[in-house]
Parts: C-alpha cells; sequence; structure tokens
C-alpha cells in the first residue's frame, strides 16, 4: 500500500490539512465558505416538562427555522418531498461497501455480513468478483468455509461447487448421467469495484440501480493518492458513524496520538447545515479560533461519511484534503470500516514512513474509542429509548449526531433496527441467535475472515487488532510474516554467536562475537517490537499495570 497521508483518521486528518493550510496561507476557494458568522453560542439549559429520564437539556443550533429541544430542524414545508421519498426507504435498495478490492483473497473465500444477511465474495478463475448468499442449499453449510477449485466456489461439506453465477456445476454424489437440480444454486448478488471499493447490491426484487453508486470526485483527480484499510469494529455502525462525525472529541481522545491533536486545542465548533434531504445531509463545519478553514461534512445513506477541505495554498494552486468512511453494518453489535483518506499534497513524512506504521496508527485511534464506544452501543439496547432522552447534545459541537439520528427518524423504519432522535426500532432477534445458533464458536466462525483460522498464535477476538485489521490487509499480515522471520533468525545468530566465543581461542574474537550477539539480539528485540506495534492493542497509559 502507498501511503499517502501521516494521520489515520478523519478528525486527525483534518487537523493536519487545517495545520498544513494554514501555513500555506489559503483562500477558500468558494465564496460562500468565506464566512462563519452567527452559528455558535453558549449552552442554553432548559427544563424539558415531562421528562423523567433528565430535566435539563442543551441546544445544538439557535437560528431561524423550527426547533425541537433547542435542534435546528426545517422550517415546515420546506422538507416534503424529502419526507415522501423517506417514507419509500429500503435498506436493500442500496449499496453497501463490502471490502477493498486489492484486499479480497485470489484464493480463499470472504465472508461478511450486511444488517442479518450472510455473504460469500470471491474471485473466479477470470479475476472477477463474485458474491453469493453464504449458505449451500443442499444443507445450509457455509460456503465461505470452501475452498475455490478450477475457478469455482466449492463447498467442503459434500463437495457441491458453484459457477460465478451460482449455479450448481457439480455434485459428486449423483449417479452417473443424472441431471444436477435446477434449485440447487446459490443467491446471487451484484458487486461492483468502483474506484478500488467493493460495493453490493442488495436487493431482491429490483436490478442495481448504478446512479446511487458513491462516486468520489477528489479520488479522481490527476496525481490525487489516498491511504486505504479495513477494520472490523465491535459496535453498531451507528455509533461509528456518530463517532466519525463527532470532531470535537479529537483533541481529547486522541490527545498527541499523531502529532496534531492537542487537548488544548480543544474549543467551541461552528455548523452550517445547508443540505437536508431522504438521502442524507450536507453542510460546513469548522473551530471558531480559525474560521476561515471550513470542512465539507457530507452523510450519504445508508452508510457513507465523507469530509473534505479545499483551498488554495501560498502558490497559487488548488489543494484537497479528503476522508471517506465507508461504514457496513456487520450485524448487531458490529460493523466495518473502510478508511480511505486521499490528498493533492504528500506529506514529505508519509514517503519514509512503511505503511504498517500508519495503518497500527489508525488501529490505535479506534482502541482509543473502543471502550466509549462499545458502552454506548449496550446503553442504548439496554435503555430501548431515543437517543434525545439520553444525549445532551451541544450546538456547539454535536450537530452532526443530532442531524444523524433526526435522519434515522426519517428513514428508520425502512431499516432491520435502528435508534433514532425520537424514535427506534429495536432488533427483534437477539444477536446470539442471528450469529451463533450453535454457541459461541459458531458465531466466531460465521465471521472469521479468509486469512484468520483459529489455528493462529492470536485468539479470535473482535476486539484484538489481529483480528481487527491485520487479517484484513494483506500489506500487514506480510510485514507480520516478515519480521516474524527475521526476529527468529536473528535469536538464532544471536545464540550461534554466543556460543562462538565461548569457542573462540583470543580474547579479541571473544569480544567481536560477543558484541555481534548483542546487536543481533538488539535486531530481534527491534522485530519484536515491531510486531507488538502491529499486532497488540493501545492501552491509555493511566490504565496500564
Amino acid at each position: 500500500m502507498g501511503p499517502s497521508m501521516t494521520v489515520p483518521l478523519s478528525p486527525l486528518l483534518l487537523r493536519l490539512s487545517a495545520a498544513a493550510a494554514a501555513v500555506a496561507a489559503p483562500r477558500l476557494k468558494s465564496p460562500a465558505a468565506a464566512a462563519a458568522a452567527g452559528t455558535v453560542h453558549g449552552v442554553r439549559w432548559a427544563v424539558s416538562e415531562g421528562r423523567s429520564r433528565r430535566r435539563c437539556r442543551a441546544a445544538v443550533v439557535e437560528e431561524a427555522g423550527a426547533r425541537e429541544d433547542g435542534v435546528l430542524l426545517p422550517k415546515e414545508g420546506d422538507d416534503a418531498e424529502a419526507a415522501a421519498a423517506a417514507g419509500r426507504y429500503d435498506w436493500k435498495e442500496e449499496w453497501y461497501p463490502l471490502y477493498l478490492a486489492k484486499e479480497v483473497p485470489d484464493d480463499a473465500a470472504l465472508p461478511l455480513t450486511v444488517f442479518d444477511r450472510q455473504l460469500v465474495l470471491w474471485r473466479d478463475g477470470d479475476g472477477v468478483l463474485r458474491c453469493h448468499e453464504d449458505r449451500c442449499p443442499h444443507r445450509l453449510a457455509k460456503l465461505s468455509e470452501g475452498q475455490i477449485v478450477d475457478g469455482r466456489l466449492e463447498c467442503l461439506y459434500h463437495g457441491w461447487q458453484f459457477d460465478g453465477e451460482g449455479k450448481c456445476v457439480k455434485i459428486p454424489q449423483l449417479p452417473e448421467g443424472a441431471k444436477i437440480p435446477r434449485s440447487a444454486c446459490a443467491r446471487n448478488y451484484e458487486v461492483r469495484d468502483s474506484q478500488g471499493v467493493v460495493w453490493v447490491w442488495m436487493s431482491d426484487a429490483n436490478p442495481p440501480d448504478d446512479p446511487k453508486l458513491p462516486w468520489f470526485e477528489p479520488y479522481a483527480r490527476p496525481g490525487f493518492t489516498d491511504l486505504s484499510t479495513v477494520h472490523e469494529l465491535p459496535y453498531d455502525h451507528s455509533i461509528l458513524l456518530e463517532n466519525l462525525m463527532d470532531p470535537a472529541h479529537v483533541p481529547i481522545s486522541h490527545d498527541r496520538t499523531d502529532w496534531t491533536a492537542k487537548r488544548e486545542d480543544a474549543q467551541a465548533l461552528f455548523f452550517d447545515v445547508t443540505e437536508r434531504t431522504a438521502r442524507g445531509f450536507a453542510g460546513y463545519w469548522g473551530r471558531t479560533r480559525t474560521p476561515h478553514l471550513r470542512n465539507l461534512l457530507r452523510f450519504q445513506a445508508p452508510c457513507v461519511l465523507s469530509n473534505t477541505l479545499e483551498y488554495t495554498d501560498k502558490d497559487g494552486r488548488d489543494q484537497c484534503f479528503s476522508a471517506q468512511f465507508l461504514c457496513r453494518p456487520a450485524g448487531q453489535g458490529k460493523s466495518m470500516l473502510i478508511v480511505r483518506f486521499g490528498s493533492t499534497v504528500r506529506s514529505p513524512i508519509a514517503k519514509v514512513l512503511p505503511a504498517w506504521y500508519l495503518h497500527q496508527n489508525a488501529c490505535k485511534v479506534f482502541e482509543q474509542d473502543m471502550g466509549f464506544l462499545s458502552s454506548q452501543n449496550e446503553v442504548l439496547l439496554r435503555e430501548k429509548v431515543p437517543t434525545r432522552e439520553l444525549y445532551l447534545n451541544l450546538r456547539s459541537s454535536d450537530t452532526w449526531v443530532a442531524e444523524y439520528r433526526k435522519w434515522m427518524d426519517r428513514a428508520g423504519h425502512g431499516m432491520p433496527y435502528y435508534f433514532g432522535h425520537s424514535s427506534l426500532a429495536p432488533p427483534t432477534v437477539p444477536a446470539v441467535v442471528e450469529q451463533a445458533p450453535a454457541g459461541a464458536v459458531a458465531g466466531m466462525s460465521a465471521s472469521f475472515p479468509a486469512k484468520g483460522g483459529v489455528g493462529t498464535v492470536h485468539a479470535p477476538n473482535p476486539t484484538n487488532r489481529y483480528f481487527r485489521h491485520v487479517v484484513h490487509c494483506k500489506g500487514c499480515r506480510a510485514s507480520v510474516k516478515k519480521y516474524t522471520s527475521l526476529k527468529n533468525a536473528f535469536a538464532v545468530l544471536a545464540s550461534a554467536a554466543v556460543a562462538a566465543s565461548i569457542l573462540a581461542a583470543t580474547k579479541q574474537w571473544k569480544a567481536v562475537l560477543l558484541a555481534a550477539s548483542a546487536v543481533l539480539a538488539a535486531a530481534s528485540y527491534a522485530c519484536d517490537a515491531v510486531l507488538s506495534l502491529i499486532t497488540t492493542n493501545f492501552i491509555r497509559t493511566h490504565r496500564r499495570l
């Protein structure tokens, strides 16, 4: 992977881009982005009558237009068309991001989920991406447990083989001359490889709607480079989206994680919501201390978030920093995130740092937030009330969170489950039944990545960095293998040097061999430290023993 950015998460990226833009004395390209006045105010507390869970509320935005508990809403009639469209929302009539195309194995099937739909993604003999329901029509075995034989996907239970269209082309147990039953086929799903991301169309009733397929214009610009990674996370995709559209937490939660996030930079933010539709919302945000730097945030249904900063540098050249977050719902309490950071300006540091270092830094950021988000997920499921009853949103930090949960109110009835600002529909099927009908082991095997079997030294744990990222990244897997081999080789050579020093006839040779053994031991330790960085979870200093 060719790294192009020095930071792994959108808020951190945007902090770096803001700093770079400030140094370059930028001139914002959009006239509409030249001012950010009148959108930031102090916290206002109000009594919420008839609400026993919390009596005081905080305003989010104070502008013209209707407000509910201080949160800006469209004026009456302004969004009638969007409301009508929202009434027809169906989660299955959407494209969902499955995986980075370059990370899909050539020689193994990949189990993936969209909400509670279990899918298998694989490449046929021509390298074409194929996707089916992850279930053999014979006896319901998981096709992702199978293997690819002669360009076909073989179920390892009884050896049935399927072509790229899901049609069964071989049943070893059939008598000679017997025909394969027409119903012996796996349900097929349409997939597209767009800008390096594999998308799946989930509808059972309608053909793919190509205009709905997300397209990110900055990534098509000449000279635009990006750093893309895949992460599996142990909380709901709506919690993840909230976190990614929350720049206010960055200075505190990620203090000094890269080189830009600093807790003393925590401050009030301004927000300008410019668009609300049945398929999402968009607007500008920025920091009150640097109001001339306005980032454009856009949420696009069902699970795409983008954050872009455009400016003109001191040499008069147009520059762009962009972060894309593709958050796939992977079942209750699980999500898979494709992170893409792109830029027209490549940092000199990113040119020299290895990709695995940037990837482990991204993992560190997710681990810093994991405890917060997992507990938030738990409370939402336990309390079973809308977020307006639980959240204390501030208009100077949480506008996008409120906008997202309000969009959930409009579209959530078309999803398997959701938690909106004023309404909700909890999951009807417990997660253990959805993913693990035979217990915890079945649940883990149902979600194993293609290259992360039980026999590895790392436990199959969704909170473990190895299974959250490394198994999904060819580059990091290769780095683990390389540094493991180097560590063992250096250790063997160090031992050999010590043994040779014992047998050496002169003091000079003893000294040389002992010095060599010390250097080799240090090299082995360094390789072990790299392995630890790639595979070991981050723990905050004050929580360590």
